[in-house]
């Protein structure tokens, strides 16, 4: 028994080749894989977001460069919080700014933007030069930013501030042990 399907016209010796919808869908492969999606993971293509990036977290090209991805992947990706996470958490609390405004972990960072992050390393002020959404070495990720010259002398003048401040050990809870009741008489001079 043979069975055909009225609903797709057949098609004839002279019109071989692929189909317009597989001509369509290898183009879009193409694109996505010159756009560097394809290395993104399955998981991204399960949300229901448009091919051109709008809205969701696919990255934004023009002419193959990456024009904008969302703050908390590049902070991210930049090494600065340890956790995707983290990050968005620090941008939720107002630690992030971005060109003077506070920052939601899904603005949009672009080339050339002013970042001051706020972390436990210390406060940076630092300029956008490359942007990526994958993390990498430390190293690599020291290229996808620019600390301003003042940042970089109050941190290191805080840190200098840090080390000259005398340290102190914390009291004990418990009753000091003989070696240190011992050294506690001594000092006292009653030994």
């Amino acid at each position: 028994m043979r069975v055909i399907c009225t609903s797709i016209p057949r098609r004839t010796q002279a019109e071989s080749g692929p189909t317009p919808s597989a001509v369509t869908h290898v183009a879009a492969i193409r694109e996505m894989f010159l756009a560097g999606w394809l290395s993104l993971g399955v998981r991204q293509f399960g949300k229901e977001r448009g091919i051109d990036g709008s809205p969701g977290d696919f990255p934004s090209y023009e002419n193959g460069i990456m024009v904008r991805v969302r703050m908390d992947k590049w902070l991210w990706a930049a090494r600065f919080f340890k956790t995707r996470s983290l990050a968005a958490r620090a941008c939720e609390l107002g630690r992030i700014e971005s060109n003077g405004q506070k920052a939601k972990p899904a603005r949009e960072v672009r080339i050339g933007d002013l970042l001051d992050v706020k972390n436990d390393s210390g406060d940076f002020q630092v300029e956008v030069l490359v942007l990526s959404e994958m993390r990498g070495p430390a190293a690599v990720a020291q290229t996808l930013y620019r600390e301003t010259d003042a940042s970089r002398e109050l941190r290191l003048k805080i840190a200098e501030e840090r080390k000259a401040m005398p340290h102190f050990e914390t009291l004990s809870d418990s009753r000091p042990s003989k070696r240190n009741r011992r050294k506690i008489d001594r000092l006292r001079g009653r030994v």
